[in-house]
């Protein structure tokens, strides 16, 4: 693949913000480096599903803005992208990459999207994703919706992205924008990060709001950053982190105030998650480099700390998500306009079966049709199964492992290395960590950590609810020490 040069390869908010400010670049003029590099690099990558047509008029008022002495802070003009199931009330649409809402315009900004523009973000379009944040098959593809086609992983172009914020990740390592908004509901940040070798923030659920997101589940779905750099996903989700009367779970949510720190590590007490790791030796030998870092840098390394019923969670889990999901899709389909005839998941149903060589060329919607039998959210079958989660991840889980060993965080493998994308057979998952955190709505960070096959790894730490400055210190100690982000190279396969 050919990749021209690129002024702001590997350009960092605080970096570019010194140019702004020294009149040396404008954020019109950012812009159109970013949208010239999408131009020349996505009909490839497919990352990108829609251009803000009003980009450029946004930056040009952001400049008026500054040039007036008005500086709305350390976001001013910095280029975004945001995930495709995140509303616009733009002339961009919000479809999670599928036909069925192709016309569909939301009345309201998603609350994450108002906090955007207030920050004086310029919102570049909408990334691609997993269709359906990847919950329509029990055998689809990461990174594949009907809208956006196949998003590809820049460091081997026949590897996946992962998913389902794949188009957010995948965008944020070729430099197609400085920084993207995804969401996670089990892995869709932390996988897509991790795979395209970046940073992603896995937010405690309730710190980011969900109103305005095509949800799939109130007790996990979290909207965060995706970076290049610890301090950028920082910074990005200090912006979007905020109460919202729309999402009664942000009342909860403590300020942020965070700081990065390359001495982070130094003095703090690290569990290793021994039962997260073991699924490829490429990785544990990462891993176990990484580990011999965190202790270089200074940090006390406790090993092995166990993390109680890692393997008793997916079945409980499955069925919390598809109560959930058929309630929380059809309240957000209620709350589109008269344009949009789709108002059930049973109509989504046959609106893919109508279209199917659109919608289902390679895998069906096995989720979609488990959860259109369920009942509501009073069925003692949804309610024991969150119960079960909430115990076996927080109560007998999580919470049992930090407070025995006393650690400021647990550490894993975020991934094995991207595979071959298989639209016959779907996915090909080896392993990874993401799914405590998740069932239990507790943070995550992974950072670039090395490479296997020339493919990226990362590392991810793990701490309880409302610990992200904790985090976002500790993984940037870790950034400083290992500095394993490397650009992509854009191979169109392995040599």
């Amino acid at each position: 693949m050919d990749v021209p040069a690129f002024e702001h390869d590997e350009a960092t908010i605080a970096g570019l913000a010194v140019q702004m400010a020294a009149g040396a670049l404008t954020a019109r003029g950012l812009a159109e480096a970013y949208l010239a590099r999408i131009e020349a690099l996505d009909g490839t990558l497919r990352s990108v599903l829609e251009i803000n047509p009003d980009a450029l008029a946004i930056a040009e008022s952001l400049d008026d803005e500054r040039a007036a002495g008005r500086l709305r802070g350390s976001l001013h003009g910095i280029p975004v992208l945001v995930k495709d199931n995140i509303d616009t009330a733009d002339r961009t649409k919000t479809t999670a990459g599928s036909f069925a809402l192709g016309e569909a315009t939301p009345a309201l900004d998603a609350f994450l999207v108002g906090r955007l523009r207030e920050a004086g973000v310029v919102i570049l379009g909408k990334s691609n994703l997993s269709e359906w944040a990847n919950f329509r098959s029990t055998r689809s593809t990461s990174g594949w919706s009907a809208r956006g086609g196949q998003c590809r992983n820049p460091y081997a172009l026949d590897r996946n992205p992962c998913g389902s914020s794949s188009g957010s990740g995948v965008a944020v390592s070729a430099n197609l924008c400085a920084i993207a908004v995804g969401t996670e509901t089990d892995g869709s940040i932390l996988c897509p990060a991790s795979i395209d070798g970046i940073v992603g923030i896995k937010p405690t659920v309730g710190l980011v709001s969900r109103s305005g997101l095509v949800p799939i589940s109130h007790t996990q779905d979290t909207p965060g950053p995706m970076a290049r750099t610890v301090a950028d996903a920082a910074a990005l989700l200090a912006a979007i982190a905020g109460a919202d009367p729309r999402d009664a779970a942000t009342s909860e949510a403590p300020g942020l105030a965070w700081s990065v720190d390359p001495d982070g590590l130094r003095g703090a007490r690290i569990g290793v998650a021994r039962n997260l790791a073991g699924f490829h030796d490429r990785v544990d030998r990462v891993f176990e480099e990484a580990l011999a870092a965190i202790c270089d840098a200074g940090a006390e390394i406790v090993d092995p700390v166990e993390i109680s019923h890692v393997t008793e969670l997916d079945e409980p889990e499955l069925q919390v998500l598809l109560f959930e999901f058929k309630t929380g899709l059809e309240a957000y389909l209620a709350s589109l306009g008269p344009e949009q005839p789709h108002r059930s998941l049973a109509d989504l149903i046959a609106f893919n079966v109508e279209h199917a060589d659109l919608e289902m060329p390679f895998f069906g919607q096995e989720l979609f049709e488990q959860a259109a039998e369920k009942g509501g959210l009073d069925d003692p079958a949804y309610l024991q199964a969150l119960a079960t989660c909430r115990r076996l991840s927080r109560e007998e889980g999580l919470d049992v492992a930090f407070a025995t060993h006393g650690v400021d965080a647990l550490v894993a493998p975020s991934n094995g290395p991207a595979w071959i994308t298989d639209h016959e057979n779907g996915d090909h998952y080896l392993g990874g960590d993401s799914t405590p955190a998740a069932v239990a709505g507790y943070p995550s960070i992974t950072v670039p950590a090395g490479f296997a096959f020339g493919l990226p790894l990362g590392i991810s730490f793990i701490g309880p609810a409302w610990s992200e400055p904790a985090l976002i210190r500790l993984a940037s100690g870790f950034e400083h020490v290992r500095a394993a982000r490397r650009p992509p190279a854009f191979q169109s396969t392995l040599e």
